[in-house]
């Protein structure tokens, strides 16, 4: 069986075009995403949830469907209060190929902003830790940072931290500027993350790689007050979906450490069964 979600490009803005009213918002119904032929529910709260803890927003000028079809996300303030941005896919999902292309510069981001692209199960925390695998852009905080890019495979840091779980992968000046794209395909025995300079999966256009099998320790995941069975590899769960946030590191800053709002562009993301 073959899904597509389609290919995600982000696109990092300093400012962009708000649609206040809820009848000029295309592709929404009030909590609701449809982008890509599939539906996205909408990630809101009230009060300060994880990951961070955030504020995540459910205004229509932060997340809406442009004319294009492309997904518009943004970390924006509202009455003095900053909100994140996340949607989680309704389609149960698990091993496969998980495609995106992206067109920003994610090397200059705020050190205090993460771009999150990944699998996730409310179900599943005992048997397989969430059946979480990430690509992740970010600085963690480090203004210095060489990087932005990082493959993970949890458990990687609840309770114990576990740094063969990570990879903080090493890029050229440039490599994340402008049209990129990142693959990874799960199995039951290997995870493979791959990255490309430009809107294909060129090997010659290669920029990054890292992989993780089953030769690694099994590892316990950690949270609040409950332990999971030692994994290796996670597999997916029986809700498993994709999922895509965009969000403050509070511990560091509750706002954008440059002071604006920000703003991404989700074009298309695909996944393939396998």
């Amino acid at each position: 069986m073959k899904k597509i979600f389609g290919l995600l490009v982000i696109s990092l803005w300093l400012n962009g075009c708000k649609q206040s009213d809820p009848e000029d918002v295309l592709g929404r119904d009030g909590d609701v995403v449809y982008f890509s032929g599939y539906t996205w529910d909408v990630k809101h709260n009230e009060y300060a949830v994880g990951p961070g803890p955030n504020y995540f927003s459910r205004f229509y000028e932060d997340i809406y469907i442009d004319e294009n079809g492309y997904l518009h996300m943004r970390i924006a303030e509202h009455d003095g209060k900053w909100y994140s941005s996340e949607i989680v896919g309704r389609d149960t999902l698990g091993y496969g190929k998980y495609t995106w292309v992206m067109q920003a510069d994610l090397e200059n981001i705020p050190e205090n902003i993460t771009v999150g692209l990944f699998t996730w199960d409310n179900e599943s925390f005992f048997a397989e830790a969430n059946s979480e695998v990430d690509i992740e852009f970010s600085k963690w905080g480090n203004p210095d940072l060489a990087t932005t890019l990082h493959y993970s495979v949890q458990p990687v840091a609840f309770g114990p931290t576990y740094p063969e779980r990570t990879h903080n992968a090493f890029t050229e000046p440039g490599d994340l500027v402008g049209v990129t794209t990142h693959v990874f395909t799960w199995t039951d025995t290997l995870i493979e993350w791959r990255s490309y300079k430009g809107d294909s999966t060129d090997p010659l256009n290669e920029t990054a790689y890292w992989s993780f099998d089953l030769d690694n320790p099994a590892r316990v995941k950690n949270e609040g007050g409950n332990s999971s069975e030692a994994i290796v590899i996670p597999g997916p769960g029986p809700n498993t979906n994709a999922r895509i946030n965009f969000w403050l590191l509070p511990w560091i800053d509750t706002t954008p450490t440059d002071g604006l709002e920000q703003e991404i562009i989700v074009r298309r993301f695909e996944y393939e069964a396998m």
